[in-house]
């Protein structure tokens, strides 16, 4: 590691914190782990999370988080990192998950002792809820629904917030705890999200939440950027203003200094400066993105991202859809599409129908001619959110004049793998067009990131269904877009506050998108063959929904 500068970005997942240095330039030079599971299996968490005990609750012990802050500089110190050259820190965590801190937090995290770790300090007495619902829970429906009743439907929910209200978003998970654990409600001084707790521990004070990871809590106003009091009132009464603290919080600035507890225990730089954290999605957008590009995310769940510029027409906001503020430019914002069957329905289309092997599946696809003779599958094992709550396997036979329905033993064996691709890929398609700006130009390249992104078939399946060169994102994801926020911080406090942060990248030495290389081309007839199938794949999605509707009638 050469001399010079370093920004520290952490990236709080699910399953494990990661830890991300970039030099000046903006180039990794460092990168450190830890696994939940793994590392502090004391917890007893299952990929970092603990279900129960009600239905659909999932949470992650929030002491569990804080040893992870203590390992993971043990690991870095032991892997030669030099703490006094970082000057800036900041990084992302999962969304919507949320921390509860009692009226003792404040002053606890003011006088942390350097002698003693984080988690003996402020656990428990710290929080007044141990363990913090995470985006995974379900269990807020009821919530869900008193919100959207209480601002006048889903819409007009999606209008003000960017999103309908989701089981998964922070208001409905406070709403949630101030009915059903009133005490602790009561005992809760502020609130925090999982990316505004992290950058707490290093301030030595309970940070703002950022204005883009707010924008997953539908208690923020998504054109405005300021909590909407309606909502705050909704969602935990009049005292929830006092509790999730002040207006969000911009990025591109340092919220302070980082605590002497980190100078004096790990040798920190005292002029080292903390940015907001933002959520794991826009840190992804940071890290992948540039103008024309679209990051889709091919892991446990599958999610599109879209950079929106400013415009003078408001984007557009959809009950299937979230808009949020963009993390680096005012009155930007990201478009997102975020399915919840993703790996997990490929797997068993795989396990079910390819002998439990990728070489088998891809060799499945590519043996099938696009458009897969007119057949078409939908998988769904578990409740979807686009479209919402349907489940189940549904199979059609299309031709361009008709669509009926087939039993699983209709469908012939072969013809599945092709068609959970065709239909998770052309379902995205379908509604690109929509989230964009009228006067929006042509996406140039499709990103791919996540576990199946390095399977060839599936980037070329990609680059034929949308029509986009395809491009591999590197391993760093969020945690290299936190490390980039915290350099884009520290470049503007260089330079008196000014600047953007697309002028800054563009003063890098090799650019973000010069260190992937292209590994698919559309091959345009096929890409023309997709676009002729929009239209089948609505027609077979709104069966799905009715049969699912009738079923459960």
């Amino acid at each position: 590691m050469s001399d010079g500068p370093l920004f520290l970005g952490l990236d709080l997942s699910t399953q494990g914190l990661k830890a991300v240095l970039i030099d000046a330039d903006g180039a990794p030079v460092h990168e450190s782990s830890v696994n939940f599971d793994r590392d502090l299996p004391s917890y007893g968490t299952t990929n970092g999370a603990i279900r129960g005990p009600g239905p659909g609750e999932v949470t992650s012990p929030v002491r569990m988080w804080l040893d992870a802050y203590d390992l993971i500089m043990e690991r870095m110190r032991a892997a030669g990192v030099d703490f006094s050259r970082i000057l800036g820190i900041s990084g992302d965590g999962q969304q919507h998950g949320s921390v509860y801190w009692s009226s003792e937090a404040e002053r606890l995290l003011a006088s942390l002792d350097p002698e003693r770790p984080l988690a003996e300090q402020l656990a428990p007495v710290a929080f007044s809820i141990q363990r913090a619902p995470i985006w995974q829970d379900s269990s807020t429906t009821r919530e869900c629904r008193e919100l959207e009743d209480a601002i006048g439907g889903a819409q007009a929910l999606a209008d003000l917030t960017g999103s309908r209200a989701y089981e998964r978003f922070t208001a409905n998970q406070i709403a949630k705890i101030r009915r059903t654990a009133p005490s602790a409600y009561r005992a809760t001084a502020r609130i925090s999200l999982v990316s505004s707790f992290m950058p707490s521990l290093f301030l030595g004070s309970i940070a703002p939440i950022e204005v883009s990871d707010a924008s997953g809590m539908n208690l923020m106003n998504v054109l405005t950027c300021k909590w909407d009091d309606r909502l705050l009132e909704a969602a935990g009464g009049p005292e929830l203003r006092e509790k999730i603290g002040p207006e969000p919080a911009p990025g591109g600035t340092f919220l302070g200094q980082v605590h002497p507890y980190w100078v004096q225990r790990w040798g920190f730089n005292p002029e080292c400066g903390v940015a907001p954290f933002t959520g794991d999605n826009p840190a992804t957008v940071v890290a992948l993105s540039t103008p024309g590009d679209a990051i889709l995310s091919l892991g446990t769940s599958t999610t599109l991202l879209l950079s929106i510029p400013p415009a003078e027409t408001a984007p557009k906001r959809f009950t299937t859809s979230h808009l949020l503020s963009n993390p680096t430019t005012p009155d930007a914002h990201i478009a997102m599409l975020c399915y919840k069957n993703g790996a997990l329905a490929r797997e068993q289309v795989r396990d079910q129908y390819a002998d439990g092997h990728w070489t088998r599946f891809n060799e499945l696809v590519e043996a099938r001619p696009v458009g897969n003779d007119g057949y078409m599958g939908f998988y769904f094992p578990l409740p979807e959110i686009i479209p919402p709550n349907v489940q189940g396997n549904f199979f059609f036979s299309t031709s361009p004049s008709s669509v009926s329905t087939l039993s699983e033993c209709d469908m012939p064996r072969d013809a599945h793998p092709r068609a959970i691709l065709e239909s998770q890929f052309l379902s995205i398609r379908s509604r690109i067009a929509a989230i964009l700006p009228p006067d929006a130009p042509p996406l140039q390249r499709l990103v791919l990131s996540g576990g199946s992104s390095l399977n060839p078939v599936i980037q070329q399946a990609a680059a034929d269904v949308f029509g986009m060169r395809v491009f591999v994102a590197g391993k760093e994801g969020a945690a290299e877009g936190g490390a980039q926020l915290a350099r884009y911080a520290w470049w503007r406090a260089q330079n008196g506050g000014m600047g953007t942060f697309e002028e800054m990248r563009a003063m890098d030495g090799e650019s973000e998108s010069e260190r992937r290389r292209c590994v698919a081309e559309p091959k345009w007839e096929r890409e023309r063959v997709y676009g002729g199938l929009v239209e089948t794949y609505r027609t077979c999605e709104d069966l799905v929904v009715k049969m699912c509707e009738t079923a459960v009638a």
